[in-house]
């Protein structure tokens, strides 16, 4: 009796050290607002709705780890996209459309396998003024920045200073119907690309440059566009200042995003400035724009937008944000609906909106 009360009192101390080795999160955001927007596509009629993601996009996750001794850790995330105003699953209703992958992590950095973020969106987080926000930043004018691609192979490391990553996916989108890890045709669908960015005291920069190709065995299998990205901030006291430049051009049958139809038009420039304010410990502010120059055209939109932020907690926040669009020629950049903007007003038409809401992290 006490030999088999000892045996059980070790396997509970094995498995409370197991245990201990080891972790699971939850987490997530819920991001809910009211927007007004003019000049809508279609008849330039105004419009007042309720919006999800505005400065976040929602979600829910888990992420966790385990320690496999000399340094070395298993790490996994599998995180959900959602629309709190509807209920509905984001990324195309996937269940863990946002990210799904598992991998190692050690001294050297990380290896993870699975759909993943592209290292476009790694890396304009940490430089765009408004952090990527789905109303209104950077991905207003090339969704592009928020990437995520199936099948991904990526290294993240951080020595010192240094952050550096490369990627590779099979098959960028496994939802185009031959149009990813097609046998005999590995080039369908592939993404690749590579990032480095270095922080010395208040001022960090880098780049990152990425090829994707979107085309199908049967319609434009040549399709590609590279983009190459680079841009610094500035630190001082409360204030942060940003600025970068995106070159992108599209190839074989490619478009990129706002480009008017026709090869030699399939090619922009994008640059942006802005600043972020910390007012108070609960108070922030920040300004931006962005202008992109289209190749062989005068349709070169602008993107103006002003945010201000209260946070009752660290957890709970309520902001405001503004935007405007101002188009030339054909261009037709709207303030969208937590996408890309062309489309969302009519060519060479301006659009003001401003959107107000609550967001919860947990």
């Amino acid at each position: 009796m006490k030999s088999r009360v000892c045996i059980a009192a070790v396997g509970g101390l094995f498995s409370m050290a197991a245990h201990a080795q080891s972790s699971v999160t939850l987490y997530g955001v819920v991001d809910v607002g009211v927007e007004y927007a003019n000049h809508q596509a279609g008849g330039g009629h105004d419009v007042v709705r309720e919006t999800a993601g505005n400065i976040s996009g929602s979600r829910w996750g888990l992420r966790g780890s385990e320690d496999l001794g000399a340094g070395l850790k298993g790490v996994f995330v599998l995180e959900s996209g959602f629309d709190p105003d509807t209920g509905k699953s984001g990324q195309g209703n996937r269940l863990f459309g946002r990210m799904a992958y598992v991998g190692l992590q050690g001294g050297w950095g990380s290896i993870l396998l699975g759909r993943q973020q592209n290292l476009l969106f790694d890396f304009i987080a940490n430089f765009d003024p408004m952090v990527l926000a789905p109303r209104y930043s950077i991905f207003t004018q090339d969704l592009g920045f928020v990437g995520r691609a199936d099948n991904t192979v990526k290294y993240v490391g951080t020595f010192g200073g240094l952050n550096a990553a490369a990627m590779y996916s099979f098959g960028a989108d496994s939802g185009i119907a031959e149009g990813s890890e097609v046998p005999g045709n590995p080039k369908l669908g592939r993404e690749y690309g590579i990032r480095l960015d270095y922080s010395t005291g208040p001022f960090s920069f880098g780049g990152v440059y990425d090829e994707i190709n979107t085309g199908t065995l049967t319609v434009n299998p040549n399709a590609k566009t590279r983009r190459a990205t680079f841009a610094a901030t500035y630190a001082t006291g409360t204030v942060a200042t940003y600025a970068g430049y995106r070159w992108a051009k599209a190839y074989d049958g490619a478009l990129l995003p706002g480009a008017v139809p026709g090869a030699a038009n399939q090619g922009s420039n994008l640059w942006w400035l802005g600043l972020r304010w910390q007012a108070t410990p609960a108070i922030s502010l920040a300004g931006a724009a962005y202008y992109q120059d289209f190749k062989n055209t005068n349709a070169d939109p602008w993107l103006f937008v002003g945010f201000a932020n209260y946070a009752f907690s660290k957890r709970t926040d309520v902001y405001l944000s503004v935007g405007y669009t101002k188009n030339r020629g054909t261009s037709a950049l709207g303030l969208g609906a937590g996408a890309a903007g062309f489309g969302n007003t009519d060519p060479g038409m301006n659009q003001f909106g401003t959107t107000i809401g609550l967001r919860h992290k947990f």
